[in-house]
């Protein structure tokens, strides 16, 4: 007890978790009962005392659980000053019920009896089939069976916190994984861990993710130093493929104009698959892009609301494109169209005619989507506005289309100056 209180009242009846305790433990048992005795009876929730300067207060004590000493430390809480007999105890006894709920709440998480295992399974038998369109959902189950389900499926998803997700990184990251395939597959544990929470929350942040500067630093350059194939050299793959043994005139015919689209268009490789000869207006050189072709081949939705565009094909490259688009088209329906009738696949293009073509050339090996960072590049380069490019694109922010840019090769640098007549360099 404080110095200058003196105590009134009785203990409360012991509750669970908080047990009370007299304030004058030294009194006689005689003493105590006198004392009692002459307590009011609505008193017996909370203790009083009074300070000296004569006012009046509620107040109870408990003990509490330290975790790591055996020892339990004894509190007090002052609940309020006494007014009325009414009104007084039963705003003070509202006081102390908030904090017990409180204390409750920050000490007494009841842990979850759940696995990722059963996280994992709520993910694909409740969340996918309502959530997700079938090609997300084979990238997300790929992610689960290669690296997440062999490392998390028996541990509980209590413990999966920030350090035990940094400790399974560096791990992945010994045995070869790269930083940026790490993240994607944590983006998908993060899906699935939120799909089976009631609050739907995400139970850990990537911004928490321990990578060194070092490689943070090699991700950045990485990044910059995509492939990307300018008009120039889309000329010359097509006059590859044109000039390919292993390849059909037909074939040749499609993947070479495929190839200047993808080039002149700045279309993504599912969204050019998907393309149908309604969407293409040629009066007024524009292309719809209403739909794409997912990873397993099944024609449906954009990517996102950004992808839903009309695309201009203004440019010199541009009008090229058209033309020979003009000139393929020679039915209704799909333009690029495999022999049932269906989309092309992008890996049997990329194996029968691009990687072929650039293996001739002894260009950098890339997929389809280096078309479209040369693209992006050209735009720019011709100084045309961010926000048109941002739009032409179909790009959910400015920062991707700046990213689309990256490190500028050193010929097509030299192709953006020109020396005039005393031989200075200046901005062509």
């Amino acid at each position: 007890m404080r110095p200058g209180y003196r105590v009134e009242g009785t203990l409360e009846p012991q509750a669970p978790r908080y047990r009370h305790f007299a304030a004058n433990s030294n009194d006689s048992t005689k003493e105590r009962k006198k004392h009692e005795s002459s307590k009011r009876p609505e008193s017996k929730a909370a203790h009083r005392y009074a300070r000296n300067d004569g006012s009046q207060y509620f107040y109870f004590q408990y003990w509490l659980d330290v975790p790591g000493e055996d020892e339990r430390k004894r509190r007090r809480e002052t609940i309020g000053p006494i007014r009325t007999k009414s009104g007084g105890f039963t705003k003070a006894e509202a006081k102390k019920m908030k904090f017990l709920g409180d204390l409750n709440n920050r000490f007494l998480v009841l842990p979850s009896s759940k696995t990722f295992a059963d996280a994992a399974k709520h993910y694909r038998e409740v969340c996918a089939p309502r959530m997700l369109r079938d090609s997300t959902f084979s990238t997300a189950d790929g992610h689960l069976k290669s690296h997440l389900e062999p490392d998390w499926k028996d541990v509980p998803v209590d413990h999966i916190t920030i350090d035990t997700i940094n400790d399974w990184a560096r791990k992945k990251k010994r045995e070869g994984l790269p930083w940026a395939t790490i993240k994607n597959v944590l983006r998908t544990m993060q899906r699935v861990l939120s799909a089976s929470s009631k609050s739907k929350t995400v139970p850990f942040s990537q911004d928490g993710l321990a990578i060194p500067e070092r490689d943070k630093l090699q991700m950045k350059i990485n990044s910059r130093r995509h492939v990307s194939y300018s008009w120039e050299q889309t000329l010359r793959i097509v006059e590859q493929v044109q000039q390919s043994e292993a390849l059909g005139e037909a074939r040749q015919e499609q993947y070479s104009t495929l190839f200047l689209l993808a080039a002149g268009s700045g279309l993504r490789i599912s969204e050019l698959l998907a393309l149908r000869s309604d969407d293409i207006d040629f009066d007024s050189s524009t292309i719809r892009v209403d739909e794409s072709v997912d990873k397993l081949g099944q024609i449906g939705p954009c990517k996102n609301v950004s992808a839903y565009r009309a695309v201009v094909l203004a440019d010199v490259e541009g009008q090229h494109a058209m033309q020979k688009l003009k000139l393929f088209i020679k039915q209704d329906g799909l333009i690029f169209r495999s022999k049932r009738g269906g989309p092309l696949v992008e890996n049997t293009i990329l194996v029968q005619g691009l990687h072929l073509a650039l293996k001739k050339l002894g260009f950098l090996k890339a997929g389809m989507h280096a078309f479209r960072r040369g693209c992006n590049r050209r735009w720019e380069l011709a100084r045309v506005s961010a926000a048109v490019i941002r739009q032409q694109m179909g790009h959910a922010s400015s920062d991707m289309t700046a990213l689309y840019t990256g490190e500028i090769p050193v010929e097509q640098v030299q192709k953006q100056f020109q020396l005039d007549s005393n031989g200075a360099a200046v901005a062509a």
